[in-house]
């Protein structure tokens, strides 16, 4: 596995041995085909970040940092190795936690992504639980964006609170829903 483009172009990652499917190479260059210059400079927030592909492709791309959560510990150990290999241990943070977990911790600290990785099992319905919590907590400012890894027989919906589907593309068994955190609703003064 190796990082498409930016500053670690060509260098290869260590994948997890096991029952974690990663990010296929033409998925993640489809990925960030449509992200384009959304990634530059924003936050990064890995969820089921597994070796880190995802977040260290943007990071790669120009983004200024990175946070990954990942509780699986043989994923952790190449995840951690990944990061320390490519020199990022300075702009990355790793936590080690459910993600339902890590989500309402970081809400609770105050942090703040331009850009969202989801890429749970598939199946387990953890994609759509992930996106509600996304969507439902102070994570994401108006204009951040979630790209949603999952399974062609699971479907998200076009809107999820404050998150709208911007699109769907589908690379054989795999689809990614691309979301967009919008404006909240004015509420109307009488």
């Amino acid at each position: 596995m190796r990082i498409i483009a930016g500053a670690f172009k060509g260098r290869r990652l260590t994948p997890v041995k096991g029952r974690i499917r990663p990010t296929a190479a033409k998925v993640r260059e489809a990925v960030f085909s449509i992200l384009g210059t959304a990634v530059d400079g924003v936050r990064v927030l890995d969820l089921f970040a597994g070796t880190g592909a995802l977040g260290i492709e943007a990071l790669s791309r120009g983004a200024a940092a990175a946070i990954f959560v990942e509780d699986h510990p043989e994923a952790l150990k190449v995840l951690r190795r990944n990061l320390e290999a490519l020199g990022l241990l300075d702009r990355t943070t790793v936590w080690p936690l459910p993600v339902a977990t890590a989500l309402k911790k970081l809400a609770g600290r105050g942090e703040r992504f331009g850009l969202a990785f989801l890429d749970p099992p598939y199946g387990g319905g953890d994609a759509m639980a992930a996106l509600s919590a996304l969507a439902e907590l102070p994570l994401l400012p108006p204009g951040a964006r979630v790209v949603v890894e999952h399974s062609r027989r699971e479907s998200l919906p076009e809107a999820c609170a404050q998150l709208g589907r911007l699109e769907v593309r589908r690379y054989g068994d795999t689809q990614v829903a691309f979301y967009l955190m919008e404006e909240p609703a004015r509420q109307e003064h009488e």
